[in-house]
């Protein structure tokens, strides 16, 4: 009898412990989940630009936004999309080189004369005077704003198609691009079928569809840094000068 008791504890003691084995293993793994241990890297689901969730239906450069209805656009101004090979941060020498006898065209000319302002300058080309109008196809003008002799933003300006909304505007510009669909962008209020805006990490895209066949629809980019560091020369030039005139 009392060897069959002494079984009966060893073997319980062995149960018991199992038990506290297997618990505790458990715990391990369970805090590790919660301190931020990192996980396998299958567990990881990143796109090239933006990190996702898994089962996530985000499209490469955007990031999910749980709190609110918009996708947030994580691109930088080096990844940011072209007009027809016209890119943000271009000089004006290679801007002018797109368009062969820009440089004597008195519009050109005029524009390029003018003196900046807080190292800012603007021209505008017509693509249809510089035997370029088939690669500029429906562009009837496109205005180039520089900062340091770099764009820093440009506005292209289409001559129709008419589209029956901006979303289909958006999809069109989007092709072979990397951005959001275009029930991401930000519709304007009261616009909301003609303009949309995509704010990302270093630019902003606007998209305008109106006008009589389209023809005043546009594309606008802008380098979100150099339009701070614009406004920065603007304000401090004008705090500069009230401090002048209160000495005066």
């Amino acid at each position: 009898m009392s060897r069959r008791i002494i079984w009966l504890t060893i073997a319980s003691s062995i149960f018991v412990a199992l038990a506290i084995m297997v618990y505790s293993k458990q715990s391990i793994i369970g805090s590790g989940q919660r301190d931020g241990t990192p996980q396998p890297a299958s567990l990881q689901q990143q796109s090239g630009i933006a990190k996702q969730t898994p089962n996530s239906n985000e499209s490469p450069g955007q990031t999910a936004n749980p709190g609110g209805p918009k996708a947030i656009c994580s691109l930088f101004v080096a990844q940011a999309p072209d007009i027809q090979g016209l890119k943000l941060g271009m000089t004006s020498d290679e801007v002018l080189a797109d368009f062969p006898g820009s440089r004597d065209d008195a519009e050109v000319r005029s524009d390029l004369s003018r003196p900046p302002q807080y190292g800012g300058t603007r021209f505008l080309i017509r693509p249809d005077k510089f035997g370029v109008k088939e690669k500029f196809a429906g562009i009837k003008k496109i205005t180039f704003t520089f900062l340091d002799g770099r764009v820093s933003a440009m506005n292209a300006g289409y001559d129709g198609p008419e589209w029956k909304n901006v979303d289909e505007f958006v999809a069109k510009f989007s092709e072979g691009k990397t951005l959001p669909p275009a029930d991401a962008w930000e519709a304007a209020i009261g616009m909301d079928t003609q303009l949309k805006t995509l704010k990302c990490s270093g630019f902003e895209i606007s998209i305008f569809a109106g006008g009589k066949g389209g023809n005043i629809n546009y594309v606008q980019l802008r380098d979100l840094a150099a339009e701070k560091e614009l406004a920065n020369r603007r304000a401090k030039a004008r705090e500069k000068a009230e401090k002048e005139g209160k000495v005066q």
